[in-house]
């Protein structure tokens, strides 16, 4: 099939759902079946637990809801008494006394009023409370996002992500919002409805369920029939909104290559494919309305005969003013059943996307079970409060002893093995060793696992077997939180927050100054461009600074690196995306930040890493020559082939 073509640009989440685009139409179609057995009630249950600390304002709408109900039924029943015990005994009199009519007319008036009334307290109390339920299932999911390991940021797409906080839960929030309180309102309006009815004319009754039982068989043939293809329809659309955010995406790689027709034609098929289903889809939901109006008119005058039969037949106590109120209630009665219909849809969507979003909540946290914490020392080597620049590892025993070893910065890997997926190993028996304020710089080729060394440094993954020691201490036995705080990186994508410069710059260290901020700017030569931006520090970035250049970008985040201003760094690629006079600029800014430091390098431009310490070459996951930049060369071995035939800076 042509769709199958294209099926590339619909994901799929981890439990097999699918997910259809992230558009703002997704969600929004009729799905066709209103079958309960599409319902998962543990989810739904789930669902409503978010009611419970609002259980009182939930119990005070559903009062507001029956009264509300039951003053439109009680109102609508006065019709008969109206009729049978005023209008007509009033028009046989030549001289009628209005007062009691007039009393009837206040009375219904208040009814009437009530009813409006508590609907308007609903109105008000439902938005209310769906909005803080949504609150607080961003809040829960939001917060545990925060404790999920980075193995789920790398396996899950972000847009993904993104689509369940916004298409999923705002699907959600149409549910608490409006179908949840429309389906307790129809399910009472109904029940009030037919005990009315039945008080009236269990015969005329008989003939309104006979219909609603027809209307609702009719609507579920449509609806069985309806479903493949609005399932198409979702399946069609995620396909044309992955098409067109990728060629959004890359509208320059497209214009370069001239692929500008072939990319048409393509859209044009998808756009063909999507009309194709929709018009099925919508023809068949289209018929919808109008054939439960006309049943509903059929009903209406099935009523008007059945009861204008009866009344002739005086034996069957039916009379003018009952038949009018059967009429009236019968109006009322299938507009609830339509609502129903409509809005179980609405809740078995909102439903499967609150799945998705509860995958974000069921997701295993990141665990730790480290015991040595990162605390300050005083001059005289003892534990503070106050920073003095002085740091050092807080290691308790067993015993209760109590050891603080000074934070020098030294790390040692043990013949290492780690996989990210089972059975395909990454990195095989690594062992190295960095002394403190040593530089040591890893090249190899794409894939090599020169990144992965430094995701264990920090614990973003943990080793499969062997060791790595900080400062002589198994890493396993640190809390994440002191081992990630000893530890600086700058990476090779740049992360910008919307916020100023001095903002973003103070990200590495939340209480810095505005002086420490900016002797961390001229420290990575990122001052000058600074102040010649309209604002200076004070100027104010979005979409990942996009107003600025890739270079001015890493010279913000190296600043940031430098304020934090930790015993060990780590640079990915941390100059790639500055140009050679750039880099020239920034390397002395980069020699003053690794100073004193224990840094680790990862380079694909060997010009950065010939005064390093060591340099380390990895193949495959392992580490095949080791020595200083000169050392290397002589060798004539991976190094000296990659400097002389591939870097030309020399």
């Amino acid at each position: 099939m042509a769709e199958d073509k294209y099926s590339k640009y619909i994901k799929t989440s981890s439990n097999g759902e699918m997910n259809i685009g992230k558009g703002p139409g997704r969600g929004r179609h009729n799905m066709g079946s209103v079958s309960l057995k599409n319902l998962d009630m543990k989810t739904f249950g789930r669902l409503l637990a978010y009611y419970k600390p609002y259980i009182a304002l939930v119990i005070l709408m559903v009062i507001c809801t029956i009264v509300s109900a039951a003053a439109i039924v009680y109102g609508a029943t006065y019709l008969q008494v109206l009729i049978d015990d005023f209008i007509v005994p009033l028009a046989k009199v030549k001289n009628p006394d209005f007062s009691g009519l007039l009393n009837l007319m206040l009375k219904m008036a208040a009814i009437f009023s009530l009813g409006i009334a508590t609907g308007f307290v609903v109105n008000l109390l439902a938005p209310y409370t769906s909005q803080k339920i949504m609150e607080t299932v961003r809040n829960d999911t939001f917060s545990h996002m925060q404790h999920l390991p980075i193995k789920f940021f790398d396996t899950h797409s972000h847009g993904d992500l993104m689509s369940r906080y916004t298409n999923d839960i705002n699907t959600l929030r149409q549910m608490l919002d409006q179908s949840l309180p429309q389906l307790v309102s129809s399910a009472i309006t109904i029940l009030s409805i037919l005990v009315a009815m039945l008080r009236l004319s269990w015969v005329l009754t008989l003939v309104v369920l006979s219909c609603v039982f027809v209307l609702v068989k009719i609507i579920k043939a449509i609806s069985v029939r309806s479903a493949k293809y609005y399932k198409q329809m979702q399946k069609d659309i995620g396909i044309l909104n992955g098409y067109s955010e990728e060629l959004i995406n890359g509208q320059k790689v497209v214009k370069v290559f001239c692929h500008e027709t072939v990319c048409k034609e393509e859209f044009d098929e998808i756009n063909e494919n999507l009309f194709n289903s929709s018009t099925k889809a919508n023809r068949l939901g289209n018929i919808m309305m109008p054939l439960m109006k006309n049943i509903g008119n059929l009903q209406y005058v099935l009523v008007a005969i059945v009861g204008g039969a009866l009344a002739i037949n005086t034996g069957m106590g039916i009379t003018i003013g009952i038949i009018v109120t059967f009429l009236q209630l019968t109006k009322n009665f299938n507009r609830p059943i339509s609502q129903i219909s409509q809005q179980l849809n609405f809740v078995i969507n909102a439903v499967s996307a609150s799945t998705r979003v509860f995958e974000i909540q069921d997701q295993k946290v990141e665990t730790d079970e480290g015991y040595v914490t990162l605390v300050k020392l005083d001059k005289n080597g003892k534990e503070t409060d106050v920073n003095t620049g002085s740091w050092a590892w807080k290691y308790p025993h067993q015993d209760g002893e109590v050891n603080l070893i000074p934070l020098q910065g030294k790390i040692e890997f043990n013949s290492v093995d780690f996989s990210y997926i089972e059975g395909k190993k990454v990195l095989q028996d690594v062992s190295l060793y960095a002394e403190t304020s040593q530089h040591l710089a890893f090249v190899g080729s794409t894939g090599a696992g020169k990144t992965t060394i430094t995701n264990l440094i920090n614990r973003f993954y943990d080793i499969e077997d062997g060791k790595i020691r900080y400062d002589g201490i198994n890493i396993n036995k640190i809390k994440k939180s002191d081992l990630r705080h000893s530890l600086g990186m700058v990476l090779q994508d740049t992360n910008l927050f919307e916020g100023t410069v001095m903002e973003n710059i103070r990200y590495g260290k939340l209480n810095a100054n505005d002086q420490e901020v900016k002797d961390a700017a001229i420290l990575a030569n990122a001052n000058s461009f600074i102040e010649r931006l309209p604002d200076g520090f004070n100027t104010f970035l979005t979409e990942n600074g996009s107003c600025l250049s890739q270079g001015q970008k890493q010279l913000i985040s190296i600043a940031r690196a430098a304020i934090a201003n930790p015993p060990v760094m780590v640079l990915d690629e941390a100059t790639s995306s500055i140009d050679t006079r750039t880099e020239k600029i920034v390397q002395s800014g980069m020699n003053s930040l690794m100073k004193g430091r224990t840094v680790f390098i990862i380079a694909h431009r060997l010009s950065t890493v010939r005064d390093s310490d060591v340099i380390m070459v990895l193949e495959n996951g392992r580490i095949i020559e080791r020595g200083s930049h000169n050392h290397l060369l002589e060798l004539g071995g991976e190094y000296a082939k990659l400097y002389n035939g591939v870097d030309v800076l020399k």
